[in-house]
């Protein structure tokens, strides 16, 4: 006898697959507009730089880490980090993606409140997320031996929420850099249409993978809930 997950093929396995289908296409599109050359040989560290400068943010320094499209902002160090693909690229795509890095280094220069949210909850985030699938598998496994394993369940549920919840307030905090960069890329009125096309496009393309990473989370929580709602009606029969 097989056990069959309906739950999981028809709520959480096809987010699953969109969430591979959209990190596959962000690399697809960063490769297509990396061929697109800035006519002013803008380099992504260029870019970068001039986000932050036109936000006074002097004091922001960026370096260059080994990896592909591994760039990110590190506010405990306040330094942003470009791939070898990003930092000296003079493509749309990698202005794209350091003028986008440099739009977190903004939100938390100006106390942007989702960013203040996200960061106050990461330790819990961690914590929950540490132990949630622990206590989940501890209360389906003695669900029918006591009671108590259907409490640790419900607790095991509620610490896997919190992983909902920060991927939730993850995506206006990655959107809203990426709007930020936008507009200081058109300040600055040295790019092409087409340039900026191009990094819109993949700043699109990456905010889609939260987008999708958020609907797996959501799902899994959903079908958790729905084998704790199957559980409880059980135990009361």
């Amino acid at each position: 006898m097989f056990y069959v997950d309906y739950l999981y093929l028809l709520i959480v396995l096809p987010c699953a697959i969109w969430a591979i289908i959209t990190q596959a296409r962000v690399s697809s599109v960063f490769n297509k507009y990396s061929k697109v050359i800035t006519r002013a040989g803008i380099t992504g560290y260029d870019s970068a730089r001039m986000v932050l400068d036109a936000n006074g943010l002097y004091n922001v320094n960026i370096e260059r880490v080994s990896g592909h499209l591994s760039d990110h902002y590190d506010p405990r160090a306040n330094v942003i980090r470009l791939s070898d693909s990003v930092y000296s690229s003079s493509s749309s795509a990698a202005i794209g993606v350091a003028a986008h890095e440099a739009g977190h280094a903004v939100q938390h220069a100006c106390g942007y409140f989702p960013v203040k949210l996200r960061m106050a909850i990461i330790p819990v985030t961690n914590f929950c997320s540490k132990w949630s699938m622990l206590l989940i598998l501890i209360g389906v496994l003695f669900l029918y031996v006591s009671q108590f394993a259907f409490w640790i369940m419900i607790v095991g549920v509620a610490f896997f929420a919190t992983s909902t919840l920060f991927q939730l307030i993850t995506l206006p905090v990655e959107f809203n850099a990426s709007a930020r960069a936008m507009q200081s890329l058109r300040g600055a009125r040295i790019f092409s249409e087409q340039e900026l096309d191009g990094a819109k496009s993949v700043l699109r393309a990456a905010a889609m993978t939260y987008v999708a990473a958020l609907a797996v989370s959501m799902a899994t929580l959903l079908r958790y809930l729905l084998i704790i709602m199957s559980a409880n009606n059980r135990r009361r029969k």
